[in-house]
């Protein structure tokens, strides 16, 4: 059990048999009464955020999360193939499990997935991935950096925002926190 007191970004808690990471939090103290904590907490599962006040001394569930490293193989229709390093062992998981981060997997791509009493829960992708650009308007002489930008579809599907300068075929750093550009690899 952890103190709403305690509560810090990167903190997994349980409530109603739901795993959250907290993501951001306020600590609160009015005139009167006790002070509490406001925080925003992600479903581990869904990717959905939801707003949550705690009292400082009420107690709250640790989740149980487990974090595997895994290799992910392939994408069949809506299942997603990942194999385990240490044990080889196969699992996939479905598009809605993945959210957002189904965009940037790439065969090969070595990633960490999150168990939640057993059942794989979501997804840790890497800070950056490298990914080819596969559908752009093409460029104009003389744009620049700072000129703009348009949408780019990469090789996995996912559409980013990139500088008018770049052209298919290109391979690009994506920061897979905040989903854009970040340099030509």
């Amino acid at each position: 059990m952890i103190s709403g007191g305690d509560l810090r970004p990167g903190v997994k808690v349980e409530l109603d048999g739901t795993p959250y990471v907290v993501t951001d939090y306020q600590w609160v103290k009015p005139g009167k009464g006790g002070a509490f904590m406001r925080t925003k907490l992600k479903n581990i599962r869904t990717g959905a955020i939801i707003d949550r006040t705690f009292r400082t001394d009420e107690k709250i569930a640790r989740a149980v999360i487990e974090e595997r490293k895994v290799q992910f193989l392939y994408r069949a229709d809506d299942a997603h193939h990942f194999m385990d390093m240490q044990s080889f062992e196969q699992f996939s998981m479905d598009e809605k499990q993945l959210g957002d981060a189904s965009g940037f997997l790439k065969e090969e791509l070595i990633v960490s997935i999150l168990f939640h009493r057993g059942e794989p829960a979501g997804v840790l992708l890497p800070t950056f991935v490298e990914l080819r650009v596969v559908q752009t308007e093409p460029g104009v002489r003389g744009d620049t950096a700072s000129g703009g930008s348009k949408p780019a579809k990469l090789e996995t599907g996912a559409v980013i925002q990139v500088p008018l300068f770049i052209n298919i075929g290109d391979l690009l750093r994506v920061d897979t926190r905040s989903n854009t550009y970040v340099e030509r690899a």
